[in-house]
């Protein structure tokens, strides 16, 4: 198999994994080396606690793997956040993210394929999961039904992990002033030419994942990403501020029509909905300005030039009154040379 001609860096996050590093390292070296021209592997340490700073030493000494990048954590952050800093520095001109232990280091040749071929995001989705608890399982089909009605994108089918981006589409992420919150989402609703591909292989990891920290993940993705939540805040401001409005009318009219209304009644109630109008509508001035600001902070760059095309026929440049520089002639030589 012919080489690709391209400089592919290829992101990986571990943690605790001491006694499989070599195996993980190896595993993304080896092909990586069949497969492009030049490469660089990307391992970011999640902040291991299990001596794992030893074995990166040695695979990066002289006598260790070629073309490795260890950047090892100081405080455990989550998995957006760590393939965030190896997105920073990743130097390829394509980068791949991959979990050597769960995706299919050997389906990343296809993905190249269509990103050599033009495709500025490739996303790969394995068809056989890894066997998961029931409340897990459970909680990730509810949450992702409803990122997908709330912002359009299935995360497990439309963003999975997996994936290859071009150049333009790092640089289009590293825009954004929090490039954590939207790695996950960005490369699927930037605009950029896609490709989504499955495969088929069994999970390689049995550990199952945390349920806990999936939630917090979900929880932060969905109100840095969607308005939804600030949205019913302020649908919510509405319906209490007209409701005032409509029990004042409603105490006004029963200070009129009724004869027998205890003393005080009107006047307090009227005190009561009049502070309450203005507590929604201070409310819903808040969260339209909440939501404005937030917009501003994940839709990413204003805009970001993809890819620029050019004529190779320019007219203009035929109607410039510009003259070839023509060469200089030979001096003649003298009568008396």
């Amino acid at each position: 198999m012919e080489r690709l001609p391209i400089f592919l860096s290829v992101v990986t996050v571990v943690r605790n994994d001491k006694e499989r590093l070599a195996q993980i390292a190896g595993a993304l070296c080896t092909p990586l080396a069949e497969l492009v021209s030049d490469y660089e592997v990307i391992i970011i340490d999640n902040a291991s606690q299990d001596g794992s700073l030893e074995a990166y030493r040695q695979l990066v000494a002289t006598s260790g793997l070629p073309n490795l990048q260890v950047y090892a954590l100081t405080k455990e952050v989550d998995v957006d956040t760590a393939y965030s800093v190896g997105l920073e520095n990743a130097l390829g001109d394509f980068i791949a993210f991959i979990d050597p232990t769960t995706d299919d280091v050997g389906f990343l040749p296809a993905m190249l394929d269509k990103a050599a071929a033009g495709s500025d995001v490739v996303f790969a989705t394995n068809q056989r999961k890894a066997r998961q608890g029931i409340a897990y399982r459970t909680s990730a089909r509810i949450f992702n039904t409803l990122y997908a009605r709330l912002n359009g994108i299935d995360l497990d089918r439309d963003a999975p992990y997996f994936r290859v981006l071009s150049r333009s589409v790092a640089n289009f992420i590293l825009q954004h002033p929090l490039p954590s919150v939207t790695f996950r989402h960005l490369p699927a609703t930037g605009g950029f030419s896609r490709t989504n591909l499955t495969y088929s292989a069994a999970p390689k990891d049995p550990r199952p994942k945390r349920l806990t920290e999936s939630i917090d993940r979900g929880v932060r993705l969905l109100v840095s990403t969607t308005q939804a939540p600030m949205r019913l805040v302020t649908w919510l401001s509405l319906f209490g501020a007209v409701s005032n409005v409509v029990y004042s009318a409603y105490v006004v009219l029963v200070g009129l029509l009724k004869e027998d209304v205890a003393p005080g009644w009107v006047t307090l109630s009227l005190q009561q909905s009049g502070m309450f109008f203005l507590i929604s509508l201070v409310l819903l001035v808040l969260g339209e300005y909440v939501i404005n600001m937030a917009r501003l902070s994940s839709e990413g760059p204003r805009y970001h030039v993809g890819q620029e095309f050019t004529s190779a026929i320019m007219t203009r440049r035929q109607r410039l009154n510009v003259e070839e520089a023509r060469p200089a002639a030979r001096a003649l030589p003298t009568a008396g040379a």
